[in-house]
């Protein structure tokens, strides 16, 4: 289950797209789109799009926002502005949040995203349960509707799947096991021995013990560590033949 993209009468087919574009991006395919100014289908929609066609295709078009959220159980309404009505009034990230709960326990969620010129009207928001509000600067709160469903859309997918914070992509390669740092430092630490590098010899044991320190906080791959003990064998050879 997801949530519904309402798109409230977009006037730029590129807009549109655009959104589609965002909610593919992020794992979304369910959009509804309320009296469109240019009519539907739209082949600047389509051009935007870039690949999320199927979403434009799937999308279904409605008169009014009452019509196109009548099956929901849980609607929110994305605006910048105070519009005068009581609502709770919620962040992108914890609306996605408690749309991930209520999803979870067989509700069917839409939002509501409003019109460029001047984005969602009173009676729009009147038939929502809360407000997303985007921390955006307060002097210069616009936000483009394809912008804010791309944001939306992100919020998602951030509170429905793990993603780690750091990650290192191997390119072509595994990371280096232990028993292949520990022999790469083996190898460097015995040719600088020979080299006289661990001087004086008191300072030795502690000057070792940074340099496997060393080893162990880079990410290294298997080549990276063939290449580093290349490296090291042809310094070797060119000192040898000096």
């Amino acid at each position: 289950m997801q949530p519904i993209f309402v798109l409230v009468r977009p006037q730029m087919g590129e807009n549109i797209g655009a959104a589609a574009r965002g909610m593919a991006n992020f794992g979304l395919g369910q959009m509804r789109l309320v009296a469109p100014r240019d009519g539907w289908p739209n082949s600047r929609a389509v051009a935007m799009a870039s690949g999320a066609g199927r979403i434009l295709d799937a999308a279904r078009v409605f008169d009014s926002t009452a019509e196109a959220v009548a099956d929901c159980t849980h609607v929110y309404a994305t605006t910048a502005r105070p519009r005068g009505l009581t609502k709770t009034v919620v962040t992108p990230e914890r609306a996605m949040r408690e749309t991930d709960a209520r999803l979870a326990s067989g509700e069917r969620v839409a939002v509501l995203f409003g019109p460029e010129r001047a984005g969602l009207e009173n009676d729009d928001i009147a038939r929502a349960n809360t407000i997303i509000s985007v921390p955006v600067d307060p002097d210069f709160a616009s936000l483009n509707l394809a912008q804010c469903a791309l944001l939306t859309a992100y919020e998602w997918r951030r509170q429905t799947t793990a993603v780690p914070d750091t990650r290192v992509d191997y390119a072509k390669t595994d990371p280096a096991t232990a028993i292949e740092v520990e022999k790469l430092a083996e190898h460097y630490e015995t040719q600088l021995d020979e080299a006289g590098f661990f001087f004086p010899d008191h300072k030795a044991p502690g000057m070792k013990q940074t340099m496997r320190n060393l080893w162990s906080r880079m990410p290294l791959s298997g080549a990276d560590v063939q290449l580093l003990h290349g490296v090291l064998r042809q310094m070797v050879r060119w000192s040898g033949r000096r």
